[in-house]
């Protein structure tokens, strides 16, 4: 199955969609890309704007998300930023928070940690809280 993205006048994703292996092969049996999204058009109008994606992000980085949005610069889907403090790593195009997530492997079966953005705000040094 390939995956595709219809996008915004402003590159933000807006829908994704499955589409079927045979419905975007080339004459030589070939994924392409471009018959793709002639496949996408004819299904949801010529005036709509898609690009492929990846759901294992084999290419443009991350698997196209709604509400995340295609840089056309970097050729890379970016999932939207998850809390202010967090920042944009231009090697993977993912969001990462201030201090990294403590060790989830020691946790107890059923608990799991969640980052808090105003403890983070108060403080600066803690902002990952645990749940359970």
């Amino acid at each position: 199955m390939a995956h595709f993205a219809e996008l915004d006048d402003f590159n933000g994703v807006v829908n994704v969609i499955t589409v079927a292996n045979e419905d975007i092969l080339d004459e030589n049996g070939n994924e392409s890309e471009e018959i793709g999204i002639a496949f996408c058009k004819s299904l949801f109008g010529e005036d709509t704007n898609w690009k492929q994606t990846s759901y294992n992000a084999n290419f443009r980085y991350n698997y196209a998300i709604i509400g995340g949005e295609y840089d056309p610069d970097v050729d890379a889907f970016i999932a939207f930023q998850p809390f202010p403090s967090w920042s944009l790593n231009t090697e993977d195009y993912r969001w990462y928070p201030p201090i990294p997530r403590p060790d989830v492997n020691e946790l107890p079966p059923g608990t799991s940690y969640s980052w808090d953005e105003d403890l983070y705000q108060s403080d600066n040094t803690q902002g990952w809280v645990l749940m359970e």
